[in-house]
């Protein structure tokens, strides 16, 4: 089934009666079928005309998959995963580029005037912890025909956090020989070289890491940043001051002060400004706020937050900090509903009252038989 057959479906799903006793609510719930999730949202946001609906799962998994489905439904472009940090709070060590580059491209589409995704999918453990709108920035947009400035680029890329090689290999390096500048996109499946002739683009090209060949013409790419943190003047100031008040982390200080991009940065964040914003806080009031199975993530970002407590009590005293002045990373469940001006709706797993609206579904049953394995 193409995504043109499954999108002729939204219409349907935008009829359903559980849906529509949604609308013009700020609060209500649905009982619905895991299997029957993807198809539920998709149906909310085009029986609801609200963009965008941001869906909260209790797992990053059940994120991902949910993503995945919803994006067969709606097309592609239409749906964003804001995935969480793979690392612990003050762990010294940065998430992955392409994580925080998946986080910026969210971050940016939620603050643009343009079109936001129609659904924005995020684990709870992405939803505790802050955020900074200010990191995010306009992509650098090359195609062919462009007149850029080639130095002004790298300048730009630098900017943005990706490290200068010899050569690309991995995302968040670029390299430059003669008139190629070649840069792996922290958001991009393939890296891309950028001819020039002159200061007009003569070709984009993706190519493989492994020979470094050409692969394939790209018509555009959108390169965005690929470090959350960028020290501005604002934050260098704070790590200044840190130097005295805080000297158990002189050497972090230090380097934020001036301006450094090194690994494990990002952990420092919460030191750097004053009150760090949510996921939720970013949601328009024309958007949407749907929780799936709220009581599962209320226990998990409890959790959250009993691990973060256990794991700064342990590094005070390693450090010689006190436990009680440092700045957590993760907020508590109240927090993230407490600034929403959006609709916020629960799906849940079963009715949790008679009065509860459910829609009926079920799942395609397992295909039985030899496996091609078989064949």
């Amino acid at each position: 089934m193409s995504v043109a057959d499954l999108q002729g479906l939204l219409p349907a799903l935008a009829a359903e009666p559980a849906l529509t006793s949604l609308l013009g609510r700020r609060e209500g719930a649905v009982a619905v079928p895991e299997a029957a999730r993807a198809p539920v949202i998709a149906g909310l946001s085009a029986a609801s005309e609200r963009r965008p609906i941001l869906a909260v799962t209790p797992a990053r998994t059940e994120a991902e998959r949910l993503e995945t489905d919803l994006a067969a439904i709606l097309g592609p472009g239409e749906v964003e995963l804001f995935p969480a940090w793979e690392t612990l709070p003050l762990e010294r060590v940065s998430p992955t580029t392409e994580t925080m580059g998946r986080r910026l491209r969210v971050l940016h589409r939620l603050g643009r005037a343009g079109p936001a995704p129609a659904v924005v999918v995020a684990p709870v453990r992405a939803l505790t912890q802050g955020v900074d709108p200010s990191a995010a920035a306009e992509p650098i947009g090359v195609g062919p025909g462009d007149v850029i400035d080639s130095v002004e680029l790298v300048e730009r890329l630098a900017a943005f956090g990706y490290r200068r090689e010899p050569q690309v290999e991995s995302r968040g390096e670029m390299a430059v020989r003669g008139s190629i500048v070649d840069v792996y996109p922290s958001t991009a499946a393939a890296p891309v070289r950028i001819d020039f002739w002159g200061d007009e683009v003569d070709r984009v090209a993706e190519f493989s890491v492994g020979d470094q060949r050409s692969i394939a013409a790209a018509e555009r790419v959108e390169i965005y940043p690929c470090r959350e943190l960028r020290p501005g003047p604002e934050a260098r100031t704070r790590a200044a001051r840190l130097v005295a008040a805080e000297p158990w982390g002189r050497e972090q200080w230090d380097r934020l002060e001036a301006g450094e991009l090194f690994d494990g940065m990002e952990s420092w964040w919460p030191w750097l400004t004053d009150e760090p914003a949510v996921l939720t806080d970013l949601v328009p009031a024309a958007g949407a706020v749907v929780m799936v199975e709220p009581g599962r993530i209320r226990d998990r970002a409890a959790e959250i937050l009993t691990e973060e407590e256990d794991l700064v009590a342990t590094l005070a005293r390693t450090w010689g900090a006190d436990g009680a002045r440092m700045p957590r990373l993760n907020a508590g469940f109240d927090r993230l509903l407490a600034r929403v001006r959006a609709p916020v709706w629960t799906v849940l797993g079963a009715p949790g009252s008679p009065d509860t609206p459910a829609v009926a579904a079920s799942a395609w049953p397992p295909a039985a038989g030899a496996g091609l394995e078989a064949r």
